[in-house]
């Protein structure tokens, strides 16, 4: 017959908690959950925005960061030449591009 101390022992502690491991794996499922639901759709949307300022050339109508919009004239290396007005022209890091302009959304009907 068993020692009873030896059961005890395997048995786990008597005040409930669960064992070690359980919280690893819930705090792997947790972070898969983040990694799918917020890091995954950010690096393809960033993705999608580089490989955007790579095509960009002259004549292209952009958005700039803050809410600008503009008409690339000039590129460079690092930075567009950005028509915002009839005599108006700025220089902006290719990183300060957030889109193209487009079709402003129609709003719906009701």
């Amino acid at each position: 017959m068993a020692d009873p101390r030896i059961l005890l022992a395997l048995a786990g502690s008597p005040s409930g908690e669960p064992p070690a491991f359980a919280s690893l794996i819930l705090m792997g499922l947790i972070f898969g959950i983040f990694y799918f639901v917020l890091i995954l759709p950010m690096k393809s949307k960033q993705k999608k925005l580089e490989d955007l300022v790579k095509e960009l050339k002259s004549g292209d109508k952009v958005i700039i960061n803050p809410g600008i919009f503009g008409t690339i004239v000039g590129v460079e290396d690092d930075a567009f030449q950005v028509r915002i007005d009839d005599k108006t022209k700025i220089k902006v890091l290719k990183s300060a591009v957030s889109g193209l302009q487009g079709a402003l959304p129609q709003m719906e009907k009701k």
